[in-house]
């Protein structure tokens, strides 16, 4: 390394220069609950109530992931979180030949309104929120709530939770889309105007820099791309002729918790200050309810090795530490299984107690900000901020969000940024305790948890045992109608509803979409 060269040890992780000490920083924020909120949404912080405690789960059936909500509720958990496996994130039932073999893997199977029952059954829908990670087909996903949430007992109206529904990022970074961007921005806005009529407590998108960061964006580029696709779909729904104060409260956002700690404390105070500017300065914003920046975070999927995998509890707890302190109002944390298996019951609770042993033992929720003033975060904040300004300009100037992926911009940054961190990694410069540094011969034995393949047999069964209970042509009227109304510019969503209710499966519904607006493939990259 030249002489004077900067290590990897005198930056953020994402590159950010950092002096030696600190002497001086910039002026302090306003104080909490005021705008633009860069030191929290709520004056007393955590004082008054918690975060949500939501840890992620789906695996093997309805049946189980419904006994893994219950377990988890049993121990402490305040909100639930549902994964859903592959087939269903791309649109098609458990039987399709695509299928074969990732039914129930890395979530559960949802194929039609008896899945989501089984899965809801028993659990307190009206006392607690649910989260769902669902993108493509996250309207259909939402309907089966509702519909089995109502059978149930409990109206729309008590309903309260999210689905992720941000599609820009699957084009960006995660792939898991159907349809081109500018009718799955239909579908996104969409559900944002039925939950405006239907769902008033529910969050119709979760507009995620997760995905984004877990691909290999550094800080920077998790809150520029996740803001200025936060702002493609405020344009969009205002265009489609809703009020700002129709939507924007219910706008959330999903951001990683990376290992630098201080970095990513300053990432979520620059985020909450960088939403409120821009909604201010583009959309007028006043209200402040429409300019306060609500988050879910995740520790993150990507630091965690399987190379000595009980480091990954530390890891989490750092992770969880640099959340809390940044001011989420909603925390999963990772189990020390995940890069091995998905997360046993003794994994998953472990996690569970991380954020119960940080909300109760560790005297961090007793102040607002805890952090705000210090010199390094005070700064970090700010040049997070302007870093994150300069790439959403930069968006802006390709035509915006859409435009910006659909010329591949966003992946090309992320592929750079990931590059760079693997040749860090490779050269040793950045350290992974286990992995290229302190490695041990003899990894500990622990217990994972599989799925019984017997699971995917009984899906199937079931999902023919349901075909063959629904009238055919009552479930044939409703996807025609379906497919005439997506043809028009009517909200695609009441006759979707429609459609589920007589019995359509979620690859019936994505079919008939399929068919009108095509299937969306990448264009390639050299």
């Amino acid at each position: 390394m030249p002489e004077g060269e900067l290590t990897p040890a005198s930056r953020t992780n994402s590159g950010l220069e950092l002096p030696e000490v600190y002497l001086a920083g910039p002026p302090l924020p306003p104080p909490p609950g005021s705008p633009p909120f860069t030191r929290g949404i709520r004056r007393e912080g955590y004082r008054g109530r918690l975060w949500t405690m939501r840890q992620y789960a789906g695996f093997g059936s309805a049946e189980a992931t419904s006994q893994r909500f219950h377990y988890l509720l049993d121990r402490g958990q305040s909100g639930l979180s549902v994964a859903f496996d592959l087939p269903t994130q791309m649109g098609y039932d458990s039987d399709h030949e695509l299928a074969r073999g990732e039914v129930g893997r890395v979530g559960v199977p949802i194929s039609h309104l008896q899945d989501m029952r089984l899965l809801l059954r028993g659990l307190p829908l009206a006392e607690v929120t649910t989260s769902m990670t669902i993108n493509a087909p996250a309207a259909v996903l939402l309907l089966l709530y509702e519909l089995a949430a109502e059978e149930a007992g409990v109206p729309a109206e008590r309903l309260g939770g999210t689905i992720q529904n941000d599609i820009l990022k699957e084009y960006a970074a995660r792939g898991t889309y159907i349809f081109p961007p500018r009718p799955s921005m239909r579908l996104v806005v969409d559900a944002i105007s039925y939950c405006r009529q239907r769902l008033p407590r529910w969050n119709p998108i979760s507009i995620s820099g997760y995905h984004i960061r877990e691909a290999g964006a550094t800080a920077v580029e998790e809150l520029g791309f996740a803001l200025s696709n936060g702002l493609a779909y405020v344009e969009a729904t205002l265009q489609a002729g809703l009020q700002l104060e129709d939507f924007a409260p219910r706008l959330s956002f999903f951001f990683n918790v990376d290992n630098d700690l201080f970095e990513e404390v300053a990432k979520f105070r620059a985020a909450r200050r960088l939403w409120a500017e821009l909604l201010t300065e583009r959309f007028g914003a006043r209200d402040d309810r429409c300019r306060q920046l609500r988050f879910h975070a995740q520790t993150s999927g990507a630091t965690l090795t399987a190379q000595q995998p009980l480091n990954n509890v530390v890891r989490v707890a750092l992770q969880a530490l640099a959340a809390v302190l940044g001011g989420a109002q909603s925390l999963h944390t990772n189990s020390y299984d995940e890069a091995l298996a998905l997360p046993s019951e003794a994994a998953a609770t472990l996690a569970l107690r991380t954020q119960q042993l940080l909300a109760h033992e560790s005297g961090v929720p007793r102040v607002a900000d805890p952090l705000g003033g210090a010199h390094l975060v005070e700064d970090l904040t700010e040049r997070l901020a302007h870093e994150a300004r300069e790439l959403i300009s930069e968006v802006d100037s390709r035509g915006g969000a859409v435009a910006a992926i659909e010329q591949g911009f966003y992946q090309a940054r992320i592929q750079e940024s990931a590059y760079r961190q693997q040749r860090l990694l490779e050269s040793g410069e950045r350290v992974i305790v286990g992995v290229n540094r302190y490695q041990e011969g003899e990894e500990p034995q622990i217990q994972l948890l599989e799925v019984d393949p017997e699971l995917e047999r009984a899906q199937l069964a079931r999902l023919r045992e349901f075909r063959l209970r629904r009238s055919e042509a009552e479930v044939r009227t409703a996807l025609d109608l379906l497919q005439r109304t997506a043809e028009g510019p009517a909200n695609l969503l009441f006759p979707m509803r429609e459609a589920l209710a007589a019995g359509a499966t979620l690859q019936e519904v994505c079919d008939r979409l399929r068919e009108t607006f095509g299937i969306f493939h990448p264009p390639a990259q050299l």
